[in-house]
This record gives C-alpha cells, sequence and structure tokens, in this order.
C-alpha cells in the first residue's frame, strides 16, 4: 500500500468504512433509480409502443437522431481547434516579459471565463448573427455556438498553459537563458512543448466539456443533438424515450473522450521508462594495447605490462647512473 503527497495510505478501519459508504452509495442509488423507473411506469413511458420507433423506423436515426449527432461533432470539434488556438495565444501572452502583452491577455482571460457561454451565446447570436444577412441562416447559429465556446474554453486553456509552464522545475527556462536564447525562445523551444506534453490529458478532459456544452445551442436555434431529440419527441409523442436515447448518445461520447484522455495519460507516464535493466556488470572498455572492442581484461593486462616495462626501463636506467664515474 502506497501513499501519496496529499494523504497516507488508508489503514485496515479506513478500508472498511470506505468500502461500507461505497455498498451505501450504491443502494442508494439503485433506490432512486427504482424511484424514477417508477414513476415513468405511473405515466406510461415505458410503454413498447413509445421505444419501438426507435428499432423499426429508421427515419427515427437518419432524419433526426444521426443529423443532431453530427451537428454536435461539427460544433465540438471547430470549437476544439480554435479554443486550442486561442488558449495557446493567450496563454504565451500571459507568460510574457512585456507587460503590454501579459496585462491585455490576463484581461481577455478573466473576463471570457467569468462570462457564462449561454451568455455569450445569447448576445453573439440575437445581438449580430441573427441580423447578419451576409451569412447563410443556417450557419448563423453554428457560428454563435462556436465563438461563445472558443472564448470560454480558449480562457481555461489558456490558464492550463500557464499553470503547466509554470510547474516545470526551473532548471528549464535557467538551461535556455544560459546558452544564449530569450526568454520568449526558451518559452517556445523548451518550456511549451513540456508543458503541452504534461497537460494534454486535462486537456482532453477540457474537450469532454466542449461537447457536452454544445448542447447549450438549444437556446439560439442551433440543430445540435438535444434540438433532434426534442423534435423527436414532438413527431412520434415519446419526449422521454427521446431524450434519454440523446442522453445515452452523449455518454457514449463523453465516455469515448474520457477513454482517449485515461489513454493518453498512461502513455505520458510510460515515456521515459524504456530504458534497459540496471546492471552492476561494468561496461566493455578498450584499453592500453587491447584490440578494438576486445574484453576489458586484455586492455587492463596490457596497461600493466606496460607500466611495468616502464619502471623497470627507469630502474636500470638510474642504476647506470649510479654506476658512471662521470655522474
Amino acid at each position: 500500500m502506497s501513499a501519496s503527497v496529499l494523504f497516507d495510505a488508508p489503514g485496515p478501519k479506513a478500508r472498511t468504512r470506505h468500502l461500507i459508504l461505497t455498498v451505501i452509495g450504491a443502494l442508494l442509488a439503485l433506490a432512486g433509480l427504482w424511484v424514477v423507473i417508477g414513476k415513468m411506469r405511473q405515466a406510461g413511458q415505458l410503454e413498447p409502443a413509445l421505444w419501438e420507433p426507435f428499432v423499426t423506423d429508421k427515419s427515427v436515426w437518419v432524419d433526426y437522431l444521426l443529423v443532431g449527432l453530427w451537428n454536435t461533432i461539427k460544433a465540438a470539434l471547430l470549437s476544439v481547434v480554435f479554443a486550442g488556438l486561442f488558449g495557446l495565444l493567450l496563454g504565451m501572452g500571459r507568460l510574457s516579459e512585456n507587460k503590454w502583452i501579459r496585462w491585455p491577455a490576463g484581461a481577455i482571460v478573466e473576463f471570457f471565463r467569468a462570462v457564462p457561454v449561454l451568455i455569450m451565446m445569447i448576445f453573439l447570436f440575437f445581438g449580430y448573427f441573427a441580423k447578419a444577412e451576409t451569412l447563410p441562416a443556417d450557419w448563423r447559429p453554428l457560428f454563435a455556438v462556436v465563438i461563445a465556446l472558443t472564448l470560454y474554453n480558449g480562457s481555461v486553456i489558456a490558464e492550463l498553459v500557464r499553470s503547466g509552464v509554470h510547474s516545470l522545475p526551473k532548471g528549464q527556462g535557467e538551461a535556455g537563458l544560459s546558452i544564449g536564447l530569450t526568454p520568449q525562445q526558451t518559452l517556445r523551444a523548451i518550456q511549451l512543448p513540456q508543458a503541452l506534453t504534461a497537460m494534454l490529458p486535462a486537456l482532453i478532459g477540457q474537450f469532454v466539456v466542449v461537447l457536452k456544452d454544445t448542447a447549450l445551442g438549444v437556446q439560439i436555434t442551433y440543430p445540435e443533438l438535444l434540438t433532434w431529440a426534442k423534435t423527436l419527441g414532438s413527431s412520434y409523442g415519446n419526449t422521454v424515450p427521446a431524450y434519454l436515447v440523446a442522453a445515452l448518445l452523449f455518454i457514449l461520447l463523453n465516455y469515448a473522450m474520457t477513454k482517449l484522455a485515461t489513454w493518453v495519460e498512461r502513455r505520458l507516464k510510460r515515456r521515459g521508462t524504456t530504458a534497459g535493466k540496471v546492471t552492476n556488470a561494468m561496461p566493455t572498455i578498450v584499453q592500453g594495447g587491447a584490440e578494438p572492442g576486445g574484453p576489458a581484461a586484455a586492455g587492463t593486462r596490457a596497461a600493466v605490462a606496460g607500466a611495468e616495462e616502464t619502471i623497470e626501463s627507469a630502474i636500470e636506467s638510474a642504476k647506470e647512473r649510479r654506476n658512471d664515474p662521470g655522474w
């Protein structure tokens, strides 16, 4: 049992208490689910006729759910790309040495983090895009959704970038400065790549938030999955089943993104741990008169023999000098 830096490893009593609380929580969740199912049965929402169209009528999927699902994915992908770029630029701006860049970037980040996404969507759509006759009518809600999600999530990503760079060891920045790089060059070439790699799981988690927040587009008539589920319920008279199926699709998409984040995090943890096994054996070294690539012992013996010959030669020379009358 290992302990983290935040708390000690639980002992036998703590593990028993955690198990009891987990069982109680699971029982309460099952009880709540039973109550919900009972209420739905009383309201007639579990009648087979309400669920049958999802199996027998392909237009339910082709004309409603899949169309809404594609619109949701399209808005999420566009928002993810633009939010990533916007957040990276703002994050670098907040890390700038120039206060005329750092302060405006900080003000933008704090402002858009504080404004709810739905309010931004409403202001963008009804304040501008609904009246923008230069844009096709089908694109106006999409633009409002994507821009609102970009501004909010880009600000969050900027904070992730800033915190990721600040979490690096100070020696990383000092190493770049010591070889003559400027602070901005050090940030771009050394610190930022490491910070982005380290915070990649958190970034993917933020992309899950983007995917869920596309459902707010229902308030500005963007035809995403929730909007088409509402339309489907009105057309077939099965509003609750339609919403439940839409919720299931959201859960599957978010689960796939979460698994991707977990996979990326595990791969990042395994990076740098593929070196060979530690061994106490001395490496093979070429020494003295040994042949290249020969064993170290042969080279060592040759070196010792050479040293002995040098010592013997010096001794003989000293004897001759002592016996020489002119010395």
